[in-house]
């Protein structure tokens, strides 16, 4: 039996652990886009280490869990400039949603936030029409 929903539930676990930490200790949403936003635009720079420390907890960690995996595959594609493109348009896509799935979609929906709801729905939606369009009609991914 595949146990790859095992990894998905652990994931989701930390995220969202993370996230209630964050709001507990921070009183602010963990939300990815908009503290990275908050560096590039200078609206944050009154908690410029505490974004700083996030976002290359962000980068840092991962490569350091590599040992406790015997092999990781992400499924994703080789073609570089699909992957450039997909990271704009999700750069975008948060920017004009003022916000991100970990915004969004876990604190969002765990406060009952109807906008993280809504935008949460047409995350998934626009992340499944990416998909077809990709998959099926282009053949890119």
């Amino acid at each position: 039996m595949e146990q790859d929903w095992i990894w998905g539930l652990v994931g989701g676990l930390m995220i969202g652990a993370a996230a209630a930490l964050y709001l507990l200790v921070n009183g602010r949403i963990m939300g990815a886009s908009g503290i990275l936003g908050g560096l590039v635009d200078g609206s944050g720079r009154n908690s410029a280490r505490e974004r700083g420390a996030f976002l290359l907890g962000l980068v840092v960690v991962p490569p350091m869990l590599v040992p406790l995996y015997r092999q990781v595959d992400t499924h994703i594609t080789t073609n570089g400039w699909l992957i450039v493109a997909a990271g704009l348009l999700v750069g975008v896509g948060t920017r004009l949603a003022n916000g991100c799935t970990s915004g969004h979609g876990v604190c969002g929906i765990s406060r009952f936030s109807l906008r993280g709801v809504v935008a949460t729905v047409f995350y998934l939606l626009g992340g499944g029409i990416a998909l077809v369009i990709g998959r099926h009609l282009l053949g890119v991914v």
